[in-house]
């Protein structure tokens, strides 16, 4: 299929069917390939890939369905890079913080802003970190065991991409207090993030430098290239905010999930409808050999 079809229309949805998007295509294509009965399906093609996204698009406006064109070649995925907070997980974890000292909307503000790209990451995380001072350590526990969920298709995701011999790294903006558990929970290999500074009992307001936003990320997904002697290509990053967008065009596959209007315009692959195993059909990866424990 990759040599005969370079492209790869794939879409993810409810109730989809390839029959509505036969206009779509160019004459030149293969029979469609059903990942999951009534939910996914690839049709390969040879032809225009952004004429052909932007008319599949068009079709699926008017339902719940993510379209996106991916290349055949080096599909499945060796490396897989994502974002934790509004990604792997369902919240922004510095803004339940602030909640636990009645602070969210004002902190919450600040975080949108920054995750739109309207404001630089790095200052904006150390004003936020600065209004939790006071704040007694163990309340942080508190906020993982109640506010903290596993985005749905989080250990589908992981633990299918690892069965297939991909390594897998949690890189946040957030806080290692939460990356390392949200880490165990879903599976991940590794884990990066920032360190929330404390006296042994109260957090002090501040970050322990330097500060893990944008060009970090993108240097812990070629860190991990070196490392694991990748081509570029196969690698995976996923994410929703500004502080994303760095690793999202370096990687293989970038794809936006649930993202900000910023990272979802630049983004190779966008997700705004579907769950985290949507990234694993956009692999080409059939119901069948998704892992579901």
């Amino acid at each position: 299929m990759a040599q005969e079809f370079p492209f790869v229309l794939n879409v993810i949805g409810p109730d989809a069917v390839p029959d509505a998007f036969a206009a779509a295509l160019p004459a030149k294509r293969g029979a469609f390939i059903t990942l999951s009965p009534q939910r996914a399906f690839d049709w390969p093609f040879d032809g225009d890939p952004a004429e052909t996204l932007a008319a599949a698009r068009t079709i699926a406006a008017a339902h719940n369905w993510d379209v996106n064109v991916v290349a055949a070649a080096n599909r499945r995925k060796q490396l897989l890079i994502a974002d934790m907070d509004s990604t792997i997980i369902t919240v922004e974890c510095l803004d339940e913080i602030a909640d636990m000292m009645g602070l969210k909307p004002q902190v919450a503000a600040i975080t949108e802003r920054a995750m739109r790209g309207e404001i630089a990451f790095e200052p904006a995380l150390r004003e936020r970190v600065a209004l939790l001072k006071g704040l007694a350590v163990h309340r942080l526990s508190r906020v993982y065991a109640e506010r903290v969920r596993l985005t749905p298709g989080a250990k589908p995701l992981v633990a299918t991409m690892k069965a297939n011999g991909a390594t897998t790294l949690l890189v946040s903006g957030g806080f290692t207090f939460f990356t390392q558990r949200v880490a165990a929970d879903a599976g991940f290999d590794d884990h990066q993030a920032n360190v929330l500074l404390d006296d042994g009992t109260r957090l002090l307001g501040t970050v322990e430098d330097p500060i893990l936003g944008r060009e970090a990320k993108l240097r812990a997904l070629n860190g991990a290239i070196a490392e694991n002697h990748l081509d570029p290509a196969c690698t995976l990053a996923v994410g929703d905010g500004a502080n994303d967008l760095a690793m999202i065009e370096r990687a293989g596959l970038g794809v936006a999930f649930h993202a900000k209007p910023v990272v979802a315009e630049a983004a190779a692959a966008r997700i705004d409808h579907n769950h985290l195993d949507a990234l694993l059909y956009l692999q080409g990866y059939s119901e069948p050999e998704i892992v579901r424990t």
